[in-house]
């Protein structure tokens, strides 16, 4: 169980006045360090075209395509300019970094301000005119947040467009929300204050309940659930956030040496690490290195039902499995895996059981909510090697088991 009201009361109650209390303590004049560390150096702007929004950018363009970071701050703040010296320092490395709220700006946001900034990111790169025409790398997208501004992040990093995701001493609320991470397919990484941190139990919760072959890093420094965004060029978490990002987006393995292996750039050092399924390359690897805290912790098992269907070893294969049930709902998961030759987008019939039906679905598009429920791929899982496999996921009202599939090919 998680220490809920503790937690949502510094996190989302508490947490604006907290975040505007540590800058005006730790961030000076001599901290403010205009433009950033980065080879680009940077400031923040506003667009009338995407209200309520601060954009952090080069001075001067790079001649390579920025890749795209959104973030949602400390509290759920709609100020943009909330966490400046660690969001500036990511762009001057050559980053589009675009906040919830605009600069000093006030009330709180939503986690549909980061839907905003990437709507608005993708439209800008195709549109003639804008600075940033052809400018963006938007196949190369990351959501990230502190605190509040984390379970925004949660709440959008099933986005299809999005390639990773960002937690900073952030962790779910609720046992009830755990179907965001159910639903996760794209690397994470969490930094967190470590034990002191207020959020530490709920991150290590949820570390706990990662779908099982997923890419995720957690490091842990102990700052405290304040971080170090004020500080000059945002501190240690500034530095390691630049390091992630130039791995992530920019593939840039130098920097990805930091977080992958027993002997990673941030194992036995301040910070302590923990790793599941990293490899340099991105992909999952079968034997995760812990480093400095405890082993990863294996998803449940699942009960799969697989049914093949779709014309032998041409065909593909569905497993459902009730990832979490409670009084009135349920989590469910259903695999898909190609047979013997490569599929071009699949098809699951679902034969829920009486008093079932669907309330939200991710990774795939749903005809019909109860009954017999069709489910497609969506354009970018459809299509599958022989012998790979996809998912997709949703959480229901009534009971989960009991429930049938079917896959079809094609």
């Amino acid at each position: 169980m998680r220490r809920r009201s503790i937690i949502r009361a510094v996190l989302v109650a508490a947490a604006v006045p907290f975040c505007a209390g540590l800058v005006a303590l730790t961030m000076t004049p001599t901290d403010a360090a205009v433009g950033g560390s980065g080879p680009y150096p940077a400031d923040y702007e506003t667009a009338a075209s995407l209200s309520n929004h601060t954009i952090y950018r080069p001075g001067t363009l790079p001649a390579e395509k920025m890749p795209i970071y959104v973030w949602g701050n400390g509290g759920c703040s709609a100020n943009g300019t909330s966490q400046l010296n660690f969001l500036r320092e990511i762009a001057s490395h050559g980053f589009l970094v675009i906040a919830s709220g605009s600069p000093n700006g006030s009330g709180s946001t939503t986690s549909q301000m980061l839907t905003q900034s990437i709507d608005w990111a993708v439209a800008e790169n195709g549109r003639q005119g804008s600075k940033y025409y052809d400018r963006l790398d938007t196949g190369k997208i990351a959501v990230g947040g502190f605190s509040c501004g984390g379970l925004e992040a949660y709440a959008v990093s099933n986005d299809p467009r999005i390639t990773t995701t960002t937690i900073f001493s952030s962790g779910l609320l609720n046992d009830s929300d755990d179907y965001q991470l159910r639903r996760l397919t794209k690397p994470i990484a969490y930094f967190i204050g470590g034990p002191s941190d207020i959020a530490y139990p709920n991150a290590i919760d949820d570390w706990g309940k990662l779908p099982a072959g997923l890419p995720a890093f957690m490091g842990n420094l102990n700052v405290g659930h304040g971080g170090t965004y004020g500080q000059t060029n945002g501190g240690e978490f500034g530095r390691v956030a630049v390091l992630y990002l130039k791995w992530r987006l920019k593939g840039d393995t130098t920097a990805g040496t930091n977080f992958v292996g027993s002997n990673c750039g941030l194992c036995n050092t301040q910070w302590q690490v923990q790793q599941k399924n990293l490899t340099l390359g991105g992909g999952p690897s079968p034997s995760p290195s812990p480093s400095g805290g405890t082993s990863p912790s294996p998803s449940p098992s699942p009960s799969p039902s697989p049914s093949p269907s779709g014309g032998g070893p041409q065909g593909c294969s569905a497993a459902y499995s009730v990832q979490d049930q409670w009084p009135g709902g349920f989590v469910a998961s259903v695999n898909v895996t190609a047979g013997g030759a490569a599929i071009n987008g699949w098809r699951v019939t679902l034969t829920l059981p009486t008093g079932a039906a669907i309330t939200s679905l991710w990774n795939g598009v749903n005809s019909g909510t109860s009954g017999t429920v069709t489910v497609s791929n969506q354009t970018y899982n459809g299509r599958l090697s022989a012998g790979q496999s996809t998912n997709f996921g949703f959480q229901g009202n009534g009971t989960g088991a009991g429930t049938t599939v079917t896959c079809a090919a094609g």
